[in-house]
């Protein structure tokens, strides 16, 4: 598959349990894919030492260093530029993507989101805050969801979902958890499949061609 890997750079703010199923499922060569770079708002979050054990170069860039968010972007877009990164996968990455980024990665930015979108989204739906809500509104079913990114939060196109039964769970944290396990899964699936099959996004919605 040499010649149809894509050059990937995956964001991550925390600890990147995805990145790091993401970058193992690559390994495996169940992905097509390389990790050029992990790009960083946080110089402690715990993916920078994993990807400093896999010989991935670390770039720590925190938005509030420049003074607008086109700043911000052009300083992205060199390090994307540096290695002609095709595709960026976001794997708990906290900050909002200038919309510099996403215009030039149009389609191009993958994301994953701890439940089923349009539900639990938006400004400031990220981690336990979309557990927490999930658990409060008495919710049986809760999933995963990946989607292209686009300027608004969680609104961008949807590329794979996958229902969680949450009947059993007793708190917040048992979700998480619960719905991690799929997370783990589902992001793996959605980035191999965008990466291998044609596909088009009409409106909101993302068509895959039939091979």
């Amino acid at each position: 598959m040499g010649e149809f890997v894509k050059n990937i750079a995956v964001f991550a703010s925390g600890r990147g349990s995805n990145f790091k199923k993401i970058f193992h499922s690559i390994k495996e060569g169940k992905i097509p894919a390389r990790v050029c770079c992990l790009i960083t708002d946080n110089s402690k979050a715990g993916a920078i030492e994993f990807a400093k054990e896999n010989d991935i170069p670390v770039y720590t860039i925190p938005p509030k260093q420049y003074h607008t968010s086109e700043d911000f972007g052009k300083a992205l877009l060199e390090v994307l530029n540096n290695y002609n990164i095709e595709w960026i996968v976001l794997a708990g990455y906290l900050k909002k993507i200038p919309d510099i980024v996403v215009e030039k990665y149009a389609n191009r930015i993958l994301n994953i989101h701890p439940a089923l979108l349009p539900a639990f989204g938006g400004k400031g739906m990220y981690g336990m805050h979309v557990h927490e809500a999930v658990f409060v509104s008495g919710a049986k079913v809760s999933g995963v969801t990946v989607h292209l990114v686009n300027n608004e939060y969680d609104r961008g196109p949807i590329v794979m979902q996958r229902p969680v039964d949450i009947e059993s769970c007793r708190s917040p944290e048992e979700i998480a958890s619960t719905v991690l396990k799929v997370e783990h899964q589902l992001y793996s699936e959605a980035l191999k499949k965008i990466l291998t099959t044609d596909f088009q996004v009409i409106g909101n919605r993302v068509i895959f061609n039939k091979k």
